[in-house]
C-alpha cells in the first residue's frame, strides 16, 4: 500500500491491493511451446532404384529480416488470434484472478484474497513468463516490458492527473512517480480511489528490474532460494519494520509476493517437475495453514481478516495456494485445451489476457463512473420500478459494461505498446481470402 494510505483505507477497497500484473499484464501472456523436429541422420546413399519415390526436401529456412523481432520476442507478442499455442490454464487463471480483483472493489469481500489470491497468482503467472523472456539478452527483455508497461499507464494517467489538477491538486517533484512509477505516484484524496491501485505496477516494475540477478540467484540453489524467499516478509514483520514511506511501502511489496515470483521460475525451469508431490502438499498446506492462521488470530490489529491488509498472512497464503496451482499444472499436465473448443468463453479469456494492463487500470474508474449513473437511473420511473439499483451486483454489472466501452476505447494502447496492429477487440477470426 501506499505511504499516503497509511492508518485510513476507504471501505471495501484494498489497502495494498490485488491487481497488474498487471504487471502486468500485457500481450505477454501466451507460453507457446514447440516441439523440436527430428531430422533423419544422413547415410551413404545406396544404388538408385529407379522406381523409388523421390526423396522430400527440406525447404532452406528464410534469411532474418532486419529489422524483425527474434524467434522468442514473435513468440511472446504473437497475436491472440492463435489460441493454439497458448497455455490456456495460466491464460484462465489471469481471467479469474481480474475478476476476482473487480468483485473486491466492488463487494469488498475480506474473504475474496482467501477463496482466491489474485495478486499472488498474477505475480507468480508473471515470474514464469519472465524466465522464459529471459533466454533472450536481459536488457532486451526488460526493455520489451517496459515499452509494453508504461505507455498504457501514461494514457490513463493524463487522465487521472489532469482531473486531479482540475480538482485542486498542487504536485510537488513527486510527480516523476508517474511517469516511471518506481515508487507509488501521488495524488489528491479526491482520485485516490483511481490511484491507489497503482501499488502492482509499482511492484511489477521493480520484480521486472531485478529479474536478471533473481534469475541467476535462484539457478544458483533452486529450492533452498525458492524457501529462504518468505525470509524478508518474517524479518519485515518480527525483527525489522520498513519506514512508513514509499521504500518502506515498496519493500513490503516485494516481500509479500517474492515468493511467488520466484515461484514462476521454479515452474519454467522444471523445479516443481523434480519435487515429490508430497513434499509439495505438506509444504503447501502448512504455508496455507500458517497464514490463514495468523490472519484469523491477528484482526484486532486491523479490524478484519482481509489478507490484503495483513502482508505476512498474505504472503504464505498466496505462497502456499500458488505453489499447489503451479504444481498441479506441471504434475497433471494441465493445459485447458479443451477451451477453445467453446468459441465464446475462449475470445472472453483471450480478451482478457489481451487488455489485462487496460482492464486493471480502468476498472476503477468504471466503478466510480457507475455511482451517478444509478443515480441518474432513479430519474426513470421504468427503471426505479423493475431494476435492482439498490443492490451492489448491479453496480456490478454496469461496473464491467462501462470496463467493456474502456477496452474498445483504450486498448488500442496495449497493441501499439506492444508494436502490433491496434485491434478494437482482440482474438477475433482472422480474415479468409476469397477463393
Amino acid at each position: 500500500m501506499s505511504w499516503e494510505q497509511q492508518g485510513h483505507q476507504p471501505q471495501g477497497y484494498q489497502q495494498q491491493g490485488y491487481p497488474q500484473q498487471y504487471q502486468g499484464y500485457g500481450p505477454e501472456y501466451g507460453y507457446p511451446e514447440y516441439v523440436q523436429q527430428s531430422y533423419p541422420q544422413q547415410y551413404a546413399a545406396p544404388v538408385p532404384d529407379a522406381t523409388a519415390p523421390l526423396p522430400v526436401v527440406e525447404p532452406e529456412p528464410e534469411p532474418p529480416v532486419p529489422g524483425a523481432p527474434t524467434d522468442a520476442e514473435a513468440e511472446e507478442e504473437k497475436p491472440p488470434s492463435r489460441p493454439a499455442g497458448r497455455d490456456r490454464y495460466f491464460d484462465t487463471l489471469r481471467a479469474v484472478a481480474l475478476v476476482r480483483v473487480v468483485a473486491y472493489h466492488t463487494f469488498g469481500w475480506a474473504w475474496a484474497g482467501l477463496v482466491f489470491p489474485s495478486m499472488g497468482v498474477m505475480f507468480g503467472l508473471a515470474g514464469t513468463l519472465m524466465a522464459k523472456s529471459l533466454e533472450r539478452p536481459a536488457a532486451q527483455v526488460v526493455r520489451s516490458r517496459l515499452r509494453r508497461l508504461l505507455p498504457p499507464f501514461w494514457f490513463w494517467g493524463v487522465f487521472v492527473v489532469l482531473a486531479m489538477l482540475v480538482h485542486g491538486w498542487m504536485p510537488g517533484w513527486q510527480i516523476v512517480f508517474w511517469v516511471v512509477p518506481l515508487g507509488d505516484p501521488p495524488g489528491n484524496a479526491w482520485g485516490e480511489q483511481a490511484w491507489e491501485i497503482l501499488w502492482y505496477l509499482r511492484t511489477y516494475l521493480w520484480f521486472v528490474l531485478l529479474s536478471p540477478v533473481l534469475l541467476k540467484v535462484f539457478r544458483t540453489a533452486p529450492v533452498p532460494v525458492l524457501l529462504a524467499s518468505l525470509t524478508p516478509i518474517v524479518v519485515f514483520q518480527f525483527l525489522w519494520q520498513p519506514p512508513d514511506d514509499r521504500l518502506g511501502s515498496a519493500l513490503t511489496d516485494l516481500a509479500t509476493f517474492l515468493f511467488c515470483w520466484i515461484l514462476g521460475f521454479a515452474h519454467r525451469d522444471g523445479v516443481m517437475d523434480r519435487i515429490r508431490p508430497a513434499a509439495v502438499v505438506v509444504l503447501s498446506s502448512a504455508a496455507l495453514g500458517f497464514g490463514g492462521w495468523y490472519a484469523l488470530t491477528h484482526q484486532a490489529e486491523t479490524g478484519s481478516y482481509d489478507l490484503d491488509d495483513i502482508p505476512l498472512a498474505q504472503a504464505f497464503w498466496s505462497a502456499g495456494y500458488v505453489m499447489l496451482l503451479m504444481w498441479a499444472k506441471s504434475y497433471f499436465r494441465i493445459g485447458f485445451a479443451w477451451l477453445t473448443r467453446f468459441r465464446r468463453a475462449d475470445r472472453v479469456v483471450t480478451v482478457f489476457n489481451s487488455r489485462a494492463v487496460t482492464i486493471y487500470l480502468w476498472h476503477e474508474i468504471a466503478l466510480i463512473l457507475a455511482v451517478p449513473l444509478i443515480d441518474r437511473f432513479w430519474n426513470v420511473p421504468a427503471f426505479e420500478k423493475w431494476l435492482p439499483l439498490e443492490s451492489q451486483w448491479f453496480m456490478f454489472g454496469v461496473g464491467w459494461i462501462l470496463v467493456a466501452v474502456f477496452v474498445l476505447l483504450c486498448g488500442w494502447v496495449e497493441d501499439v505498446a506492444g508494436k502490433k496492429k491496434p485491434q478494437l477487440l482482440p482474438g477475433g477470426r482472422p480474415a479468409r481470402m476469397g477463393t
